[in-house]
């Protein structure tokens, strides 16, 4: 193990070399060292690991180039077979015994120190873009980070790292980040100028890192760091490469990093919400989605890691949660762990009726209704609510458990994207108009009075008008009570982006965006009733509420009252609405108070 440790410190110096000023002469010198490792995964010439080097390491691997080279002749190219082999990297070792190359070296790497890994009080500021699941990533982030050393800081110019936590799915949240950057890039010249301070470094973390590492390196030339969402637990790593000024690149992709083992530190420790990640990941390849090739495949988080930290919010007062996933009812759990149920081993997925997937079924494990049921029995007091499902992904033992269970909320998310069949099949959704719709009557039978929301996609390459205004009848026809409408943005490496062109004008796809939106607004909006007299919470269909900040009786029986504070449960009456499209008035519901 020792002479292992030491020789990956070596092999990591040489892949500097062989993407750095070195390249030419030392090609064979590299390539003899990664034919010494079985290594699991593929080595990219463009995405090699960094590490940090004492200068005794620099020079082992100097005095084997320079034996390697050729005086006469400094351009020639080497064959691969050239220059030293695996015995100039190999000492004597129990696993080599019976290899004939072995020779005794007299010449020692050093180990890589481990303070160098320390944070050493640095203060480091979130950035945090996107989805929910950015947010839970960021909470992992600074878990990881806090227990090596590092502070957070909410002021960005305290900051001695700041770290962007980025999302890719659409042009525009690239866009903000682009932006970001070039900001960030003035403050960290005017910060290197006051020599006092310490140099500030720029990290770019999540899915725009794993898509553009390139880009983001040589572009804007100020970024330290790029690390995409599978490698955050080699942080503490990435960032000492950058204290020896090389940026730090670790972008590659898990089959089964879920960071069950890291316990996820609430960045507001006062919420009374909270995110739970169950799975990472996506297989259903919708043509026009990026998340399967920056999140990779589909793995989920053992539930005893969940109910773990399910059981540790109720205990910190948390009064709701929300699960999440890139398709977080595709959740399959295939631990060891059997007596919460799941299903036989030879036994497929259930699928809605009329749904289909792109890829074979999947058989056995403990499945998203199985998780659901023990989340739920954790606190009977706790909301419960999962983001971001998919529609193929809902059988009836599902909805019989939200039926049952009083705390899984009412509160349906189902993406449909476009309400035209033809447009549907490019997207490979995997199902038609009608199916959804059969869907969407077929919860409605389990779960009266349920809220449903949904998002949309116009201007999909090749949309035609009469395909547009199919999906403006399905938003009349399921009268949703939110939806998220986007215009068309082609991302590169997804399937539209191969075999599609992007054929919808700039000028058409910003109509029909606004005709959609349109949909939603009933009156003009008007402004906002929230002052610090009020207060905001939210009722089990996940409407936002707003209330007096009066006393309420400290029980149904008391005549005493106290003040209302975030965490409470609060049955209201509503008088009126704003924006969100229809609803019972003069009804009363329960809301949970969310903050003051």
């Amino acid at each position: 193990m020792k002479l292992k440790y030491k020789l990956n410190e070596l092999f990591c110096y040489c892949t500097q070399i062989y993407t750095r000023k070195y390249y030419t002469l030392n090609k064979n010198i590299v390539h003899n060292v990664f034919k010494a490792f079985p290594f699991k995964h593929n080595i990219n010439n463009n995405d090699l690991p960094l590490c940090r080097f004492s200068q005794e390491s620099v020079n082992v691997v100097k005095t084997l180039q320079s034996s390697s080279s050729t005086t006469t002749n400094p351009t020639k190219k080497y064959n691969i077979n050239d220059g030293p082999g695996l015995k100039d990297f190999l000492q004597g070792s129990s696993h080599y015994l019976e290899d004939p190359l072995q020779e005794s070296c007299n010449v020692e790497v050093p180990y890589i120190e481990t303070n160098c890994l320390q944070g050493m009080n640095r203060k480091v500021y979130f950035d945090v873009y996107g989805c929910q699941m950015n947010v839970n990533d960021t909470e992992v982030v600074w878990s990881i980070l806090k227990n090596v050393g590092y502070t957070r800081t909410n002021s960005m110019e305290d900051a001695d790292i700041v770290l962007v936590v980025t999302c890719a799915i659409r042009e525009g949240a690239e866009s903000k980040v682009w932006n970001k950057l070039q900001m960030l890039k003035g403050l960290k010249k005017k910060r290197a100028q006051n020599k006092c301070n310490t140099p500030m470094k720029i990290g770019v973390l999540g899915c725009m890192a794993e898509r553009l590492k390139h880009q983001l390196i040589e572009k804007e030339q100020a970024v330290d760091l790029v690390a995409g969402p599978d490698s955050y637990k080699d942080l503490p790593r990435l960032l000492a490469v950058t204290d020896n000024n090389q940026t730090a690149v670790n972008v590659l992709l898990s089959l089964d990093e879920t960071y069950a083992d890291i316990l996820p530190v609430r960045l507001n420790q006062d919420s009374v919400t909270a995110f739970v990640s169950i799975m990472r990941g996506c297989d259903n390849m919708c043509t026009y989605c990026i998340v399967p090739f920056t999140r990779g495949r589909e793995r989920s988080r053992p539930i005893d890691s969940i109910l773990e930290e399910v059981r540790l919010l109720s205990q910190q007062g948390v009064k709701e949660i929300t699960l999440l996933g890139q398709n977080v009812n595709s959740y399959r759990d295939l631990s060891n762990e059997t007596h919460y149920g799941g299903l036989p081993a030879d036994e497929e997925t259930h699928l809605v009726k009329g749904f289909r997937t792109v890829y074979k079924r999947k058989k056995g494990g403990l499945r998203f209704a199985d998780l659901l049921d023990q989340v739920s029995r954790v606190d009977p007091n706790m909301r419960v609510r999962f983001t971001s499902p998919h529609p193929k992904d809902f059988p009836d033992e599902v909805l019989q458990l939200i039926q049952e269970r009083a705390n899984i909320c009412r509160s349906l998310h189902l993406p449909a994207q476009s309400g035209s069949s033809a447009v549907l099949e490019r997207m490979r959704r995997g199902y038609t108009r009608e199916a959804y719709l059969d869907l969407v009557s077929h919860i409605r039978k389990w779960l009266p009075g349920v809220s449903l929301s949904s998002d949309f996609i116009c201007g999909f390459c090749g949309e035609t008008e009469q395909e547009y205004q199919e999906t403006l009848s399905l938003i009349k026809q399921v009268g949703y009570d939110m939806a998220y409408l986007f215009s068309y943005s082609m991302r590169e490496k997804t399937t539209a982006h191969r075999r599609f062109e992007d054929d919808v004008a700039l000028e058409t796809k910003k109509l029909r965006h606004m005709k959609m939106t349109a949909l939603y607004r009933q009156e003009a909006e008007k402004p906002s009733k929230r002052s610090e007299s009020n207060m905001a919470g939210r009722n089990d269909g996940n409407t936002k509420v707003i209330l007096p900040a009066g006393g309420i009786p400290e029980s149904s029986s008391s005549q005493v009252s106290r003040d209302v504070k975030p965490g409470d449960y609060v049955v209201v009456l509503i008088p009126a609405c704003q924006q969100m499209g229809p609803f019972r008035l003069h009804l009363p519901i329960i809301a949970l108070v969310i903050r003051g």
